[in-house]
């Protein structure tokens, strides 16, 4: 079977909005500034350095110094942190919460595309220089969404509680679950190093941010990431304008309603608020909101007149946490970014911004939908070729696969379309007898039509049953490999943790991935290992 890639838009699990934009539908153009093709980031470059505030560059630079100086760095990384400081290099960006020992597998798809579009993107344009970023969600408070990953269908979950935002959270209490894990992982060379992976990040720092900085680095600092936790006081500097102009003027609300309306044939991914921000401490994130001429923190007492949080803003601009609509403007104003890489549910809230982007002045990203792969083991696929399977087969739904299988082994047809062909053919015999008599012959003739194409229909479904429970061992072998592939009938990237294929893989297992993903391709990759 073909074992290399199928389309997006094929695989089932993109959206019709997804499908859409990855098509190019016209009526989605005014949504996002330039589709993500090789030739169009010459055009973004120059957008961007033309109004982009070069003097934010040393502020970054300097302050992902700070966040790397208890790390071990490699050169290129530090390279690509100094480069940041000069005009001609720009950053490709991708986002992700701090999911506990990283969370799904498609945490290393994510980065991995990023760091692939750089490769390309310096091999055409080889005066600029362009550095991988990987944007940590520190300020995230939703703790339920990042407390667990699962290894082997089993949940490995922390028992704590967190009611701030998470990357100050501390991280006091994981030895508990770092022996479960390892009692789950084995004694394997890979295993240790698994072991040491996850207690070096995990149980050697303080907090989430600093844990989740160092997996991320030890997995990928030799192809030059660069992490960063925005949650910071120097960064915020620069977005000061701009939270005072959404407390004043909610101009965010305004835009980003007028885009939502222009997707009203799309399920709309992200409301606005009309204020979207947080008020943030160590153990507090909550909405900010405007009520009777003052500026109310949500489930909390404190509130501010309009001069107070002016104030406020002005001498502790890391007071204010920006959410998921306001997070991707920050982003764009500290970065010198070119494109944003996401999934499919980030890819869809972004297209929701592009209006309130032009509303403030700040160039909007190029949006790239990141690789999505499927593993699998040369097993699994000798055992597709025996079932004759191929990958679409596979990706079809759990129902679908079966009565597809179901019809594909029968020895006989189960389709009683001809029969249906002949009925309809007799039945229209008899409507032009009806034709030459009365009304009341007509609709017994139309009551008996309905009837018998209802029996015929229900004869199809009972004969498809029946040879369901006749090929069941076939079709449980059928079942029990899709399974396998696509746990809980779900995408494996987004239920598996990259320690089950590193277990086998080891230290190969991100330069395969590195080696073969394409991130302007557009696919779904699958990968033999």
């Amino acid at each position: 079977m073909p074992t290399d890639c199928i389309s997006f838009q094929s695989s089932g699990y993109f959206s019709k909005l997804m499908q859409d934009y990855l098509d190019q539908k016209p009526e989605l153009k005014p949504l996002y500034n330039h589709f993500p093709s090789l030739e169009n980031f010459e055009k973004q470059i120059a957008e961007k350095s033309a109004n982009f505030n070069h003097n934010n560059r040393a502020v970054l630079a300097e302050t992902l110094q700070k966040q790397y100086q208890n790390i071990e760095t490699s050169d290129l990384t530090n390279q690509n942190i100094s480069l940041l400081t000069l005009e001609n290099t720009f950053t490709i960006t991708t986002g992700h919460q701090l999911n506990l020992f990283s969370g799904p597998l498609y945490f290393l798809y994510k980065i991995i595309s990023t760091i692939n579009l750089t490769k390309e993107l310096k091999s055409k344009y080889p005066s600029q220089n362009f550095v991988p970023v990987y944007w940590m969600a520190t300020e995230d408070h939703d703790f339920e969404e990042i407390n667990y990953f699962n290894f082997k269908g089993k949940k490995i979950r922390w028992n704590a509680e967190s009611t701030g935002p998470v990357g100050r959270l501390s991280t006091e209490g994981l030895e508990d679950l770092f022996e479960i894990y390892s009692q789950e992982l084995g004694s394997s060379t890979n295993a240790n190093a698994l072991k040491k992976l996850f207690e070096d990040a995990y149980l050697k720092h303080e907090n989430l941010a600093d844990a989740t900085r160092y997996l991320a680095n030890a997995l990928f600092a030799n192809y030059g990431l660069v992490i960063i936790d925005a949650d910071d006081a120097d960064l915020k500097l620069a977005f000061i304008p701009f939270a005072k102009e959404e407390l004043e003027n909610q101009t965010s609300f305004k835009a980003v309603q007028k885009s939502i309306e222009e997707l009203a044939d799309y399920s709309v991914q992200v409301n606005p608020r009309e204020i979207n921000l947080f008020y943030i401490e160590d153990k507090l994130r909550e909405r900010i909101i405007f009520e009777n001429d003052k500026y109310i923190v949500n489930n909390t007492k404190i509130s501010f007149s309009k001069d107070e949080i002016f104030q406020l803003l002005e001498s502790n601009p890391e007071k204010f946490s920006p959410n998921v609509i306001m997070r991707p403007l920050y982003q764009e104003i500290i970065l010198p970014n070119l494109c944003y890489i996401g999934g499919g549910g980030e890819i869809a809230y972004w297209l929701e911004l592009k209006g309130f982007f032009n509303a403030v002045n700040i160039t909007f990203p190029i949006l790239l939908v990141r690789n999505s792969v499927l593993l699998a083991t040369e097993k699994q696929v000798k055992k597709a070729d025996n079932l004759n399977l191929t990958w679409k087969d596979l990706f079809s739904k759990s129902e679908n696969l079966i009565n597809e299988i179901t019809h594909k082994l029968s020895p006989f047809p189960i389709d009683l379309t001809p029969q249906r062909e002949a009925l309809e053919k007799q039945f229209a015999y008899l409507f032009e007898l009806a034709e030459k008599t009365d009304k009341s012959f007509s609709g017994a003739v139309k009551a008996q039509e309905v009837k018998q194409k209802k029996g015929l229909e229900n004869l199809e479904k009972r004969l498809l049953k029946a040879q369901k429970r006749k090929l069941a061992d076939q079709i449980e072998r059928v079942t029990d490999l899709q399974c396998e592939l696509f746990p809980n009938q779900s995408l494996q990237e987004r239920q598996a943790n990259f320690s089950e294929f590193y277990l086998e893989k080891g230290e190969q297992l991100i330069p395969i991935l590195i080696q073969k993903l394409k991130p302007l391709e557009h696919n779904f990759d699958i990968i033999i290992i």
